[in-house]
């Protein structure tokens, strides 16, 4: 026979993993339907999860991709909790930096004494 694999609530797995600041951030997150463990979505903050499953949730701006490689035992410093899971989310594209004043935006008093001793006094 098969033994059963050991399995976590989901909201409690993310709170251990430290994607969320309060078990409770991630209960609301989970029933509302924002997360989707192995591609299925998932409304159930009592979903049971192991180790292997991926998951699938927004965070801040980013949309994050996990794999699930323990369980833990309690929501422990960051480096344990980095230890549960494996991050799969790409990576962003490199953004540049905002341009300084081309034109966009607001200069600084900087830019405008630059601007002003790039051209000549006027001619009288």
């Amino acid at each position: 026979m098969t033994e059963p694999r050991p399995t976590i609530r989901l909201d409690k797995w993310l709170w251990f993993a430290r994607f969320f600041k309060t078990r409770g951030l991630a209960t609301k997150q989970v029933a509302a339907g924002h997360v989707r463990v192995n591609s299925a979505r998932v409304d159930k903050p009592s979903s049971a999860v192991g180790a292997g499953d991926v998951l699938t949730f927004p965070q801040g701006r980013r949309i994050r991709v996990v794999r699930i490689l323990a369980l833990g035992e309690r929501r422990g410093p960051a480096p344990e909790a980095q230890a549960l899971y494996d991050d799969l989310t790409p990576d962003e594209p490199d953004v540049p930096p905002n341009p300084r004043f081309e034109g966009k935006g607001r200069p600084t008093k900087k830019d405008r004494r630059d601007t002003v001793s790039k051209f000549p006094p006027p001619l009288e």
